[in-house]
């Protein structure tokens, strides 16, 4: 399997690049809840704005792919990814293997009580463009910074709510 998606595609992209950001939340639930509620990739639409998530191979969990495509206007982002690893409640773990959009990513559960969950979503992106995209990151990543955070908040109020998974 060398095609996109396969072991080798898979193993450089697994990789982690030069662009690391990492948002957190505390979400006032289970870490059991918090984890099924990120588990539900389709309901991603739900809280990461302008974006379609779907299960496009498996049932969402280890060796799963999945498709995330953001619209904005005209503009179009496809971000394939492929499951990699689920330690129920605690992790799960993917590779982005698109053409843009590549490197390993992480979610994380922390249980800080009965009822309180901290959320860790980290990313490794490989940066596009040689040094002129090593370059254009530290421009582009406070945005990147402040667009997972304000997704993660709202994750957490729709689980918090019951309305999500």
């Amino acid at each position: 399997m060398t095609g996109p998606g396969g072991a080798d595609d898979l193993r450089e992209a697994a990789q982690p690049g030069a662009g690391e950001v990492t948002a957190t939340v505390i979400v006032d639930a289970p870490a059991e809840r918090v984890f099924a509620a990120l588990l539900a990739w389709e309901r991603q639409s739900d809280w990461i704005p302008f974006t379609r998530v779907r299960v496009v191979e498996g049932d969402g969990r280890e060796g799963s792919r999945i498709e995330a495509v953001t619209a904005v206007g005209r503009a179009t982002l496809r971000d394939e990814m492929r499951v990699v690893r689920v330690d129920e409640p605690y992790e799960i773990g993917v590779v982005h293997y698109g053409q843009l959009l590549r490197g390993p990513g992480v979610l994380r559960c922390t249980q800080l009580g009965r009822a309180r969950t901290q959320v860790v979503w980290h990313e490794w992106f490989h940066l596009p463009g040689g040094r002129a995209g090593r370059l254009a990151w530290p421009v582009l990543w406070p945005g990147s910074k402040i667009g997972l955070t304000q997704a993660l908040k709202r994750f957490a109020r729709l689980v918090e709510q019951g309305r999500l998974p």
